[in-house]
């Protein structure tokens, strides 16, 4: 019996490589001599380096970088396909998790440090750089990143701006002069399944700034910088970004990818499935087993199990979902390829208590589960 094993990370809980870990001992308990391939995922936010460089054997580098506020920061980066592509997640280098709760302010939180390890990676000739942009501290429209990069955004007396998303109100000039000129050899792909625009009541200030710090005065202030940085986008480079869906992912930093480094965006889970080759496993397997932290309505939007059910669906393969909790309502799922969900809560108790002891939970709930399927599948083989 082959079995994969591909879920998300147990946010706050368990990462994607020690679920997937839990989930093989319980199988294996049922299951002695099943044959497992442990395949853990990511959807382009927190985890996705650690799950890819550790999946496809790569490498991480360290590096010393500028982070959100100017101080220096050891942020981490991955090495792949024999060093040909890079994955960066930008919150190594931008993160939220930087900078302490009191200190969070997005007027001066700048990408400068994401700019770093993007050059980083162009020293080390890769062709291919894969951003995950989850979990910014930052809304300053990825102008850090290219100031980074060479990139010259000036006010009205030729002076650069300050760093941060409160200084884009006074950019008069753009110049690309001095961009890396390795970008243009370069393929860049955004993991992302924010769809916001950069500006306006649904775009990255009003949306995402608050998380980050924002007052109501400082969201108006931040969603007018953008829109002045798009317009002078518009003016000096031609391209309109204001409404251009994923804009306003990162704070901004979208847009500053798909302005500056022509990168495209598409959906975590698909970049992350193609990048493992998951097909090529699941096509000969009899079971897929998935999951994640809390599986419901928000899953059937492009969460990594809907993106594994998808994938196993085109070669007949059945599909588990085993996850923290389960919602009712996720009956759309079964269209999307997960026959069945499970949540690991066997009896009444608080969260705290459910997370302390997730990896006992997961291996009991494979356990039960992986012997009653084990009954089914020895019965289908018998009557076969």
């Amino acid at each position: 019996m082959k079995i994969v094993v591909s879920p998300d990370s147990y946010k706050g809980s368990l990462s994607s490589i020690e679920v997937s870990k839990s989930m093989k001992k319980g199988i294996q308990k049922a299951i002695s001599n099943a044959e497992i391939k442990l395949m853990p995922l990511a959807d382009g936010g927190e985890g996705t380096l650690d799950t890819l460089v550790t999946s496809t054997n790569g490498e991480f580098i360290s590096e010393e970088v500028q982070g959100p506020l100017g101080d220096a920061v050891i942020a981490r980066w991955g090495l792949l396909d024999s060093g040909r592509t890079a994955i960066i997640e930008m919150a190594e280098a931008s993160g939220l998790t930087l900078i302490p709760k009191e200190k969070l302010n997005p007027l001066e939180a700048s990408t400068y440090g994401t700019g770093q390890l993007i050059k980083s990676a162009l020293n080390k000739g890769c062709k291919k750089i894969i951003l995950g942009i989850g979990g910014s501290a930052t809304n300053d429209g990825g102008s850090g990143m290219v100031a980074a990069l060479g990139v010259k955004l000036l006010d009205s007396q030729g002076q650069e701006l300050k760093p941060g998303g409160g200084s884009l109100s006074q950019l008069d000039r753009i110049s690309i002069d001095q961009l890396d000129q390795r970008i243009y050899q370069t393929e860049f792909i955004v993991a992302s399944d924010v769809s916001n625009p950069l500006c306006g009541p649904e775009g990255a200030s009003y949306i995402f700034g608050p998380q980050k710090g924002a007052t109501p005065e400082m969201v108006t202030t931040l969603d007018q910088g953008l829109k002045q940085y798009a317009e002078k986008i518009k003016q000096y480079l031609s391209k309109d970004i204001l409404n251009e869906p994923g804009a306003g992912a990162a704070g901004g930093l979208g847009a500053g990818l798909i302005t500056f480094l022509n990168a495209s965006i598409k959906p975590g889970i698909e970049i992350i499935l193609d990048l493992l080759e998951f097909e090529k496993d699941v096509i000969n397997a009899d079971l897929v087993i998935t999951g994640e932290g809390k599986t419901d309505i928000q899953t059937s939007f492009g969460k990594a199990p809907m993106g594994v059910g998808i994938r196993a669906q085109k070669h007949g393969v059945p599909v588990i979902c085993v996850s923290g909790s389960v919602d009712p309502g996720i009956e759309a799922l079964e269209r999307h390829g997960i026959n069945a969900a499970f949540s690991i809560l066997n009896q009444p108790q608080t969260l705290e208590e459910a997370m302390a002891n997730t990896d006992q939970l997961i291996q009991i709930t494979l356990e039960n589960l992986m012997k009653v399927y084990k009954l089914s599948f020895e019965a289908k083989r018998v009557i076969t």
